[in-house]
Parts: C-alpha cells; structure tokens; sequence
C-alpha cells in the first residue's frame, strides 16, 4: 500500500436536480470512487526519520500511522515542528484521528474536513487503512460536478493582502503572523499584481545555521545537489520564519495567478480552474481588475454541505 496513486480519478454519474427557489445536489459518489489507495504510510515503533523520508520522497505533508495493520493516528508536518525534540512517532501522531470508511458519501467526508478544520482523511475498513481522502480529491470531484452556485458565497473570511514594493522578509513576517499561506499582491493603484504563496518564498530564500540541526541533513560540500535537497526539505517542514529570505520587493518574488471575476464564475468553474493550475487560491477581482476576495479550496468544499 506504500506509496502515492490515484492518479486517475473515475467519478460515478451524478445528478443535478434544480429546485423552485435553490439548487438540490443528489450524488452518488462515494469516498470510494475517488480515495488514493495507493497508501504512504508509517508503523510503530518507528522515529521521526522515517515519516521525513516518506514526506520528502512522496511530497505531502501527512500520512497515516499503522500498527498490525490497523489505523492508530496521523502524523503531519505540523506535529514534526511542534515537537522538534521528540523522535518517536508514536509520540509525536495525533491518536485516534478522523477517518472515514469507503461508503461514505463526498459531503460526509467534506464535512468532518470542515467541522474539524484537517487536509485529509484515513479511509478504514474493519479497522485497516484502505486509502486516504484529501481536499484536493473533493476539488476535483467538484469540478466534476456542473455545480452553477456561485463562488462569491465561499470567498474567504480573512484575506491578507501586501504592496508589491514590500520587502520579501516582511511579506514572511506577516503571512507567519496572519497564519496564511498565501497573499494577493496590490499594486500603489490597489490593483491586483499577482499572488504570493509560502512555497514562491522559499526559492527566495537561503538556509539559516540554526536549521542545520534539526531535521535538516546534508553533505559536507553544499554543492547543487545539496541545496536542492534541502530546499525541497523546507518546502514540506519548515514556516517561512524558520528562513532567511532575501531582501526584494515581493512583486520580484510572486507568481501571476489566474483569476476569477466578480460576476459570473460558478463553483466546479473555480474548482477546474484550481485541478488544472495546481493551487489552492483563486483571487476574485472585479472588473477594473480590483481585489474583491480569494476562494480556497477547503472554503469551496462547503458546496457539498451548505
């Protein structure tokens, strides 16, 4: 089960039944239909050395802890910075997570992922991990879905946005403190310029002392090979105070991202849009290009539940 699959995603028929005054969404798809089977996952005993291995080498930032062959807890990226002094596994795991089983439905699974505020969910049967369910696999079932509501309901509650002349270590400072992992970029004209993400910073950064002892490994000669493994290291474990980021205005270290108009853009329209960029923000702007919000994808789960 080790390892990272569902790459293809089969999604069951569903329907769309629209009703006097509102819109009534009856699916049949299941956490089944659209789970990675294909499981990382770590067992106890085991050290904290071997969930960074798998985190590394598969790119997430969570799997799933087993013992005997039953779920016994969920162990992230999270837990790893919270404890940096701990080794064990079996005490640095969130005990007796969320899970879900194969039948049960998207919205049940959207649900506990919003009531509790979590990425992803271990999918057991008979006590076994048989799979894991994240946000990214309810957005792409979303955009399945011809879901016409519109976006502007799921805006985000908070968005936290920067100059674009703003000094890059300040812009990290702020999305530290605001506890946000993206931010739009305005330009003196209040126009959006683009958005920065937490992973832009890190290719702007460079790698304190202080970080060489703790989970970062590396060879004597820091050579390409080295900087790239470290980089990737701070890509999954480390928040941007944890770095040294270069000293440039933010608008040379955003990425233009795609947006989304005001008026018009309709859920599974945002949710293609994220599936096909690969990210987890989408700005709304209104027509003379003004900021008006941002759409993440754990605030568009909601559709599924409201």
């Amino acid at each position: 089960m080790r390892g990272v699959g569902g790459e293809k995603l089969i999604y069951k028929r569903c329907a769309v039944i629209n009703l006097i005054g509102g819109m009534y969404l009856q699916t049949n798809v299941k956490v089944g239909d659209i789970m990675t089977r294909d499981v990382a996952y770590v067992t106890i005993p085991g050290d904290r050395e071997q969930v960074l291995e798998i985190l590394r080498e598969k790119q997430i930032s969570g799997v799933p802890v087993v013992k005997d062959g039953k779920l016994v807890g969920i162990i992230t990226r999270s837990d790893l910075l919270r404890n940096p002094s701990e080794n064990q596994i079996a005490m640095l795991m969130t005990r007796n997570p969320i899970s879900v089983t194969p039948d049960a439905t998207l919205e049940n699974a959207a649900m506990l992922m919003v009531e509790h505020n979590i990425q992803r969910l271990p999918v057991v049967e008979d006590g076994k991990l048989v799979g894991i369910i994240t946000v990214r696999d309810i957005i792409n079932a979303i955009a399945e879905l011809d879901i016409m509501e519109d976006v502007n309901k799921y805006l985000a509650s908070r968005v936290v946005a920067v100059w674009s002349e703003t000094p890059l270590p300040v812009v990290g400072m702020i999305m530290e403190l605001a506890d946000v992992k993206a931010c739009p970029v305005l330009t003196s004209e209040l126009e959006l310029a683009g958005v920065v993400r937490d992973k832009d910073l890190i290719m702007y950064s460079v790698v304190e002392d202080s970080l060489h002892h703790s989970d970062m490994s590396s060879a004597s000669d820091e050579d390409e090979w080295t900087w790239e493994s470290m980089r990737d290291t701070l890509k999954l474990y480390y928040s941007v105070s944890r770095i040294k980021l270069q000293d440039i205005p933010v608008k040379d270290a955003m990425k233009e991202t795609p947006t989304v108009s005001l008026n018009g853009a309709y859920v599974s329209e945002v949710a293609r849009l994220m599936r096909r960029k690969d990210i987890e923000q989408v700005p709304v702007v209104t027509a003379s290009n003004r900021l008006y919000g941002m759409v993440c994808d754990k605030d568009l789960i909601k559709c599924l539940i409201d």
